[in-house]
């Protein structure tokens, strides 16, 4: 049976929970534990499929198909464990699950009501591939205090206590804001934060604290006092200048060991952390630099393109070269020429994106790194891009387009077609086009 290891946030968002879970994951792994780690989303979409990348990030897309929370993304490259569609759940899916029972008659004629019949649903969710693995440790989406998240959090309070004593704990990330006129720290959001979980039945075993600056012992002894906590187990959380050096940074404030004290684990295996140590070395030793110019439709949220930035850091630090990304919106190239913003970059990588918006752009860019002989890698959308560039500036076929934008515009405006098209969604539906 699985040990449980719940993350909350409080006080703000955006604290970087993902990223602290997924460190905590690494650092488990290293002392030699197996891991999983999900994500609970508190958000009334079925999943983030359907939502703009400008409203939540990237879509990350698991080994078996489901389109996932980015955080997954994160958990997957600390820990190298393949996400699955289970390890991500929304309260959209959770209700949907609970009212199609409901028409199928599962309850036999019962009233749904959130508890128990929503929260038995999340319980379900979270027990999935519970003897796989030695921690499972999830993730709440989401601020303590927000309507919508009750129900995640009203469910693990339940499960921990309907599983063995000492199975599971909560680790809550909360702000320490600081306040430069007075030149100090404010613990009094954490304390509220903390009131805050504890008033619907939570008590926090580990609390991580970010902070812009170092917090003194003093305030760490009062946030323990004030929100019943062990002093070891309020953990400061400082930025860094890579992602991948949390796993290092934590450990060295104590957060694997403050868990493994939450669980009575003694005495705890030692970490082997030489991976992580040499991933710190590529990043703050290298050979040289490059620099990229990703050209996209959503470079205003770079989040968007979340994967694509990490992917091209892990090929840096492969090769010991520090990686600068630069982003560039392809819709300036619809108008202007795209030299000026493309000159001087080692490579020109054009992402995926949906609808004809920034699309000359990219054909633009497509075609000034065929030109002047710059690496060019398109990817989904951005290599069907460089397709049409080379059939209308190579082939001489000026008219060459993609069904894919002929079908939004009603016409055939361009022949012949490079992209033929198999389905796409009009209106509220799902067009297939024949065999034929």
């Amino acid at each position: 049976m699985a040990r449980y290891v719940f993350i909350t946030g409080g006080v703000v968002s955006s604290l970087g929970k993902g990223l602290a879970s997924a460190a905590l994951g690494a650092l488990l792994q290293a002392r030699g534990f197996s891991v999983r780690l999900r994500k609970l989303d508190p958000y009334l979409n079925v999943d983030p499929g359907t939502m703009s990348p400008f409203e939540h990030g990237e879509v990350f897309v698991t080994d078996d198909g489901a389109e996932t929370d980015l955080d997954l993304g994160h958990y997957e490259r600390f820990t190298g464990v393949p996400a699955r569609k289970t390890d991500s759940v929304s309260s959209g899916r959770i209700y949907t699950n609970v009212l199609e029972k409901e028409r199928r008659g599962d309850y036999l004629g019962k009233t749904i009501q959130v508890i128990p019949h929503v929260t038995n649903e999340i319980k379900d969710f979270l027990a999935i591939g519970d003897d796989e693995v030695d921690f499972m440790l999830c993730e709440i989406g989401g601020t303590v205090g927000d309507i919508e998240g009750l129900p995640f959090f009203e469910a693990i309070r339940q499960f921990s206590q309907e599983r063995p004593r000492g199975q599971c704990i909560f680790m809550h990330l909360t702000l320490l804001p600081y306040l430069a006129a007075s030149g100090e720290l404010k613990t009094k959001p954490t304390q509220h934060s903390v009131k805050e979980l504890r008033s619907i039945g939570l008590q926090p075993d580990v609390l991580v604290c970010r902070s812009e600056q170092p917090i003194p012992e003093k305030e760490r002894a009062k946030i323990a006092l004030f929100c019943n906590v062990r002093p070891e187990a309020v953990i400061p959380a400082y930025d860094l200048s890579s992602i991948y050096e949390a796993p290092l940074a934590y450990h060295r404030v104590g957060l694997d060991q403050a868990v493994l004290d939450a669980f009575q684990i003694a005495p705890a295996p030692r970490p082997e952390l030489s991976t992580w140590e040499d991933v710190y070395d590529r990043i703050h030793n290298v050979d040289g630099e490059v620099n990229i110019a990703i050209v996209g439709k959503y470079t205003q949220l770079e989040d968007a393109y979340k994967s694509i930035k990490e992917a091209l850091i892990h090929g840096g630090m492969a090769n010991r070269v520090k990686v600068n990304v630069n982003w560039v919106d392809a819709e300036v190239f619809d108008k202007e020429d795209a030299a000026p913003y493309l000159e001087g970059y080692h490579a020109i990588l054009v992402p995926g994106g949906f609808g004809e918006r920034g699309t000359e752009g990219k054909i633009k860019a497509a075609q000034f790194a065929r030109e002047r002989k710059v690496p060019y890698l398109g990817i989904c959308l951005g290599m069907q891009m460089a397709v049409i560039e080379a059939a209308r500036n190579l082939a001489g076929i000026k008219d060459a387009g993609s069904e894919e934008f002929d079908h939004e515009a009603g016409g055939k405006r361009f022949t012949p077609v490079v992209y033929h098209l198999k389905e796409w969604v009009q209106g509220n539906y799902t067009v297939k086009r024949s065999a034929n």
